[in-house]
């Protein structure tokens, strides 16, 4: 019988215990005799928020299919349970079989946003796994880091031994035989590591050497050894047949923040927003069949017994057998309490008509993300949406019987003037009047527009990669001038506006283009204390202020100032199937207002057709 880490008198002085016991529905249970390979996927977040993410539950699936591996779950334990394993020695551990981490082949951490960073650190932490690479011997997990993140992985490089770069279905098997040979054959953990980085996309901190210029930016990045890659190529799955999908997801024993079954209809996106990191990496646009599709909402329906499915995309619209999809899914789940969910739609007659089938339109809102206030800033960042469409879209949804309105936005994006931020609650009150153009006996309630505002971080392999960030000054008076021009609009009643915290938008633009000197900044953060960064209650900018003077880095140094097209950035080393070239050309249109049509229009020259495949055969030459 399994035995709990955790004793009973533990489980009950903290918050959910029920985020560690494991056990769950359709969690994969091995005997340790009969496999060669242990590994854990670890989320670097809360359970509730781990379990929602797709990438993980694919790769859990994919892993648990060879008979030699097991793959299991950890994540972050929650503060209240972290003070007791430091007080009590008590390693992390699995949730599967309960066993610690430091026992296991490999440690799989995926890396979905930067302020999870000092949680990268607990994780190894109580797992007593050494923090630094260097530190570890033969006897430890080698810790992998995959995701968003790790296209620009330098500054948590001192804490991985490894970097997957790109799409997990490619090349995981390849490692994981290579090092199962290597092992049995009694290699030390450095050759190990040697042989890994020779796979396509696989990508070794310690065999790569960084030097600096007197200013700072770097001078040269370059292999130690020969026969390793200069640049890694990022992995990509072209057939979308081997795309992976879990077959039968793990089903939480609490409420997960999205509770409900995912399918991914399509990668990558056609539209080529300036601003959307997402967009680029993901490249090229490949579409799922739409028969394995329905196979697949049949399986994970039938083995997970949800009651929502979410068909999951960067821009579910493009995705062209939508319809067909979404009939066969009506006519097969409506009438059995069956929900859709419908993200990343874009708002047109056809999507209300769908949303009106599968949602009660009286209690749900639409979203919209204009992302910019005015029609020249939305030529900036290439968003392809006129203020006709958006418009249009909310009087559709108007007719429709919808009365609640959501709108995203950004501000401090490039070339943005005080009428782009002014713009924001003006176009909210065009949209409110459309709304009161309906004749008052037909119309459903009061109208409500909800606007929100982040503040724009400029990523790595986007056109924007080389811009100055904004203050965290300029974000707070940006806010208060949204504030103030919704008080001047007619029907200010009926808006609301809510914007997120500035200083974690500065550190997460520090983070997001920063060197691997940053890793002994995050080291420190993480000895004073700073774990959950992203969690507003647990986030503390005096602490890494702190830090940043404690450690003599200028956090300045990496957000307050624009790029030269010639400096070497951290992330140069990586090749993620667009070219310099192409973010170059892209920015130069920013700056002209020049509108780049979407992938199916015409092709932009990118350089991401190098994969044959998805809509760039379309637009051969």
């Amino acid at each position: 019988m399994r035995k709990l880490a955790l004793s009973d008198d533990i489980l009950m002085s903290i918050d959910k215990p029920a985020r560690y016991i494991g056990n769950e529905v359709n969690s994969v249970v091995k005997d340790k005799n009969k496999i060669d390979i242990r590994f854990c996927m670890c989320f670097p977040d809360v359970y509730e928020i781990g379990m929602s993410h797709l990438g993980i539950q694919i790769l859990y699936d994919m892993f648990n299919q060879r008979e030699d591996t097991w793959c299991e779950r950890v994540y972050s334990p929650w503060p209240d349970l972290h003070k007791i394993m430091k007080e009590k020695n008590i390693p992390l551990f699995a949730l599967e079989s309960q066993d610690p981490l430091k026992d296991f082949d490999f440690l799989g951490i995926t890396i979905q946003y930067e302020m999870c960073y000092t949680n990268l650190l607990q994780i190894l932490d109580l797992a007593q796994v050494p923090l630094l690479s260097k530190d570890r011997t033969n006897e430890h997990p080698i810790v992998i880091g995959g995701g968003p993140c790790t296209y620009n992985p330098e500054p948590i490089a001192d804490f991985f031994d490894i970097f997957y770069i790109g799409e997990g279905e490619t090349v995981y098997d390849e490692l994981l035989d290579t090092y199962k040979k290597m092992r049995d054959e009694g290699c030390d953990r450095r050759d190990i590591l040697h042989e890994l980085a020779k796979i396509r996309g696989i990508y070794v901190p310690a065999l790569y050497d960084v030097t600096y210029n007197e200013d700072g930016t770097i001078s040269s990045f370059k292999p130690i050894y020969d026969d390793i890659p200069a640049v890694i190529e990022k992995n990509v799955e072209m057939n979308t047949s081997n795309i992976g999908w879990p077959r039968k997801p793990v089903i939480p024993f609490i409420k997960a923040i999205q509770d409900r079954v995912t399918l991914e209809i399509m990668r990558g996106c056609i539209r080529g927003c300036r601003f959307c990191q997402a967009g680029m990496l993901y490249r090229p646009t490949r579409e799922r069949d739409v028969n394995e599709l329905k196979a697949m909402a049949d399986q994970m329906l039938s083995s997970t017994g949800y009651d929502e499915i979410s068909l999951s995309s960067l821009s579910s619209s493009d995705y062209r057998p939508l319809k067909e999809l979404l009939d066969y899914l009506i006519e097969k789940y409506n009438g059995k309490g069956v929900n859709i969910s419908l993200p990343s739609l874009r708002i047109d007659a056809f999507s209300l008509d769908v949303m009106s089938k599968v949602q009660d339109v009286r209690k749900s809102s639409l979203t919209f993300a204009p992302e910019a206030g005015t029609q020249r800033l939305r030529d900036v960042i290439n968003k392809g949406l006129t203020e006709e469409d958006i418009l249009n879209g909310a009087g559709l949804a108007f007719d429709g019987g919808w009365q609640k309105v959501k709108l995203y936005f950004m501000l401090g994006l490039p070339l943005e003037t005080e009428d782009d931020i002014k713009g924001i609650p003006q176009l909210a009150e065009k949209i409110c009047r459309r709304y009161y153009e309906i004749p008052k006996d037909q119309r459903n309630g009061k109208c409500q527009v909800t606007m929100s505002t982040s503040f724009f971080v400029p990523k790595p392999f986007t056109p924007f990669q080389w811009v100055k960030m904004a203050t965290s000054d300029y974000f707070i008076e940006s806010a208060k001038l949204v504030k103030a021009t919704m008080m001047e609009q007619l029907n200010k009643k009926s808006m609301h506006y809510i914007w997120h915290h500035e200083d974690v938008t500065i550190l997460e633009g520090i983070f997001a283009r920063g060197d691997r000197k940053l890793c002994d900044v995050i080291l420190k953060a993480y000895e004073k204390g700073q774990i959950f960064d992203a969690w507003e209650e647990y986030f503390k900018v005096d602490v890494w202020n702190e830090c940043f003077r404690e450690c003599d880095v200028d956090p300045d140094f990496y957000i307050f100032r624009e790029r030269d097209y010639d400096e070497i950035l951290p992330w140069d080393f990586i090749d993620a199937g667009v070219s310099k070239d192409f973010l170059i050309r892209e920015y130069e249109n920013a700056k002209k207002g020049i509108v780049t049509p979407n992938c199916r229009k015409k092709c932009a020259g990118c350089g991401i057709a190098q994969y044959k495949g998805g809509v760039c055969v379309e637009h051969k030459g």
